[in-house]
């Protein structure tokens, strides 16, 4: 495994026009998500888009994976956390989203560490669930401009976490609910 920035975005757009992030094979995790290997989760980001340094400073810390951002459009983040942090399921536990709590839960137990406050009442404007292949993906829209996607697999909890301000939301909320839609976890 490498400690080491590993670039894991395709070079070739997909068929929708947007290049995808793969978590890349041998990447290590951070003092958070600890040091085994991580189950790969993949995005789909415009063109443009670029990883950005983690820092153990940062709000979500340790469990924060990989950054992107855009100046026009917006900035994201992926937190892998272990779901010993929400349930005492034993090491190497496999635990579905499901079964850490529903979608309002979650949010509310992830908020503070994704924006360094908890969530007032009316900021969750939109809650949705999705099935891909064996997985259940909470989604929501949060005040302001924000959007978060979660699912857990193994004993990790995977989220992304996309913030825009106002002019980057006027110009590229399609393209952000695309990045929040395409996350997912690779289950083979």
């Amino acid at each position: 495994m490498l400690s080491k920035r590993i670039p894991g975005t395709s070079s070739r757009k997909n068929d929708e026009g947007y290049l995808t992030y793969m978590r890349p094979e041998g990447k290590s995790g951070g003092h958070g998500v600890g040091w085994s290997e991580i189950p790969r989760y993949a995005f789909d980001v415009p063109e443009g888009w670029t990883e950005t340094p983690v820092s153990i400073a940062d709000l979500g810390g340790t469990e924060i994976d990989v950054r992107f951002a855009n100046r026009d459009q917006g900035s994201l983040a992926v937190v892998v956390a272990p779901v010993l942090r929400f349930a005492d399921v034993g090491f190497n536990a496999s635990v579905t989203i499901e079964e850490l709590g529903s979608p309002e839960k979650i949010i509310q137990g992830f908020a503070p560490e994704l924006y360094g406050a908890p969530l007032s009442d009316g900021d969750v404007l939109d809650t949705q669930t999705e099935r891909k292949g064996t997985l259940t993906y909470y989604q929501w829209e949060l005040k302001p401009h924000r959007l978060v996607a979660a699912t857990a697999f193994r004993n990790r909890m995977f989220l992304i976490a996309l913030d825009a301000k106002g002019g980057q939301w006027r110009k590229a909320s399609e393209a952000l609910r695309h990045i929040q839609r395409s996350f997912r976890v690779v289950e083979a």
